[in-house]
């Protein structure tokens, strides 16, 4: 039986010190571009919306600790220019490199921003514009160390049905898109920071699904449906907003992999009025949402009312914890070589010139996609690190009732359901696609040896996932 007599219905919230700064970061319009191995182009052609950095940082209301939280309109970055990036940041901003998380929107609209294509038409624009932006993020980070003030965060949950399975079997294989039919997670989870004076600061919008609305016919720079529903929400609330992308590695938008600007704007502006919906009924801070008592009248009602908290209720709502490990994953075995890998590419790319010179140009087009796949393979493949694990980076920080959680590699969304089932009066808020992309897709076990593309490319052994959801638990349990 249901528990019928709870005469209260608490509102998840935290209490801290807090500060954001964000910034342009948009490359030249003329830049290295293309994500997409089936992209015809080279270099962007312009720009549909700006990119942008966010830099967050979480304190204690008191006592020493602090998370720095950099948030990129990005896809990915390799483990070199991660490593970069850090190090300048932390050398500005007078941060340790370990109290710094890069995470990113993960658009696949920005371009690939490796030093390795600085050898490709446009790609002598990437070493300065990434020096240019370690140096931008440093000087947010700096500044927004310089400027933290107590605020309260109050948590909600929406939904939104932007995102759709895409492990799609077309009767002859799998491939990556719409997958009618199959549910996955809609969570939408917003926060409100506000000060002491009640003025809304930021608002954060965590979801899980890849920013993939925009590919390989799309030649403008872009943060794909991020931007415009960033743009709403800001137009709402008066306040910047923070997107941080949840654990999409199965999830994709229903109508994505087209070159039209406006169906990612679309996108995004339904995110945003899901995300403004439930923002909307946040209650103010510092209360409970308690039983009044009963009400006679034509039936016997029952009123409910918002009263504030207590000052124990109040301290427990700044209660902070962090907490930073590389869990051990096992590598999977039987993975590439880099010998193997190079050879491979080498023949692609002689049958590409072979069909480009006999005038096959659809075999030709095929065979330059599946020698940028292995171009990208031999890359992750170089940068991996020696041993018989990847050591994935983990950060945790506990305020209050809500635990933010960031995630190197791009996890299937068991991830966030499994964690919110297990740990259901806490507020999770999961930040994927951490860090370097080294430890690319994380699948649940069992799909291991299906040959859809996300289990094809991992680099983890099959229960490395569930792995992961187990020492994340065992922490959050202490």
């Amino acid at each position: 039986m249901p528990d019928l007599s709870r005469t209260e219905d608490p509102t998840p919230q935290s209490r801290c010190r807090f500060a954001l700064a964000h910034a342009d970061i948009t490359p030249p319009a003329d830049i290295y571009h293309r994500m997409w191995g089936a992209a015809k182009h080279e270099q962007a052609t312009g720009v549909h919306r700006p990119l942008r950095a966010t830099v967050t940082v979480f304190a204690p209301l008191e006592g020493p600790g602090r998370q720095v939280l950099v948030a990129l309109d990005h896809c990915i970055l390799g483990a070199l220019e991660h490593r970069n990036l850090v190090s300048t940041v932390s050398a500005i901003s007078g941060a340790a490199a370990g109290e710094i998380l890069v995470v990113f929107s993960h658009t696949h609209g920005a371009g690939l921003m490796g030093l390795d294509r600085a050898v490709l038409p446009g790609g002598d624009r990437i070493p300065p514009y990434l020096e240019q932006l370690g140096e931008t993020v440093g000087a947010l980070a700096k500044n927004a160390i310089d400027s933290l003030v107590p605020v309260a965060i109050v948590y909600g949950h929406g939904r939104y049905a932007l995102g759709t399975h895409r492990d799609f079997w077309d009767g002859l294989q799998y491939i990556c898109g719409h997958n009618p039919g199959v549910p996955v997670d809609d969570t939408v989870v917003v926060a409100r920071v506000t000060t002491d004076d009640s003025t809304t600061a930021a608002t954060v919008v965590n979801y899980a699904c890849h920013p993939t609305t925009l590919a390989w016919d799309n030649t403008l720079i872009s943060p794909d449906y991020i931007g415009a529903m960033r743009e709403l929400v800001e137009r709402e609330t008066g306040a910047p907003c923070l997107f941080l992308q949840g654990a999409s590695g199965e999830i994709g938008p229903r109508e994505g992999f087209v070159g039209d600007p406006a169906v990612a704007d679309r996108n995004g502006r339904e995110l945003g009025y899901a995300a403004l919906s439930t923002l909307t009924s946040l209650p103010k801070p510092g209360t409970n949402f308690v039983y009044a008592g009963p009400v006679v009248s034509g039936a016997t009602l029952g009123a409910w009312q918002h009263i504030p908290l207590s000052p124990e209720a109040l301290a427990a709502k700044a209660l902070w914890r962090r907490e930073r490990w590389e869990e051990p994953l096992p590598y999977r075995p039987g993975r590439p070589t880099v010998t193997g890998t190079e050879k491979d590419l080498t023949k692609l790319q002689a049958e590409e010139s072979t069909a480009r010179a006999a005038g096959d140009e659809t075999s030709a087009a095929e065979l330059r996609a599946l020698a940028e796949r292995k171009s990208r393979l031999l890359h992750r493949l170089r940068e991996l690190p020696q041993g018989d694990a990847y050591p994935l980076q983990v950060v945790l920080w506990q305020i209050g009732d809500a635990v933010w959680i960031g995630v190197q590699g791009e996890s299937y969304s068991l991830l966030q359901t499994e964690l919110r089932r297990r740990f259901p009066d806490k507020v999770l808020i999961i930040a994927s696609i951490a860090a370097d992309w080294g430890a690319s897709y994380l699948p649940p076990r069992e799909i291991y040896d299906t040959g859809i593309y996300q289990e094809s490319i991992a680099v983890v052994a099959a229960g490395s996932l569930e792995q992961l959801i187990a020492s994340i638990a065992s922490r959050l349990s202490a």
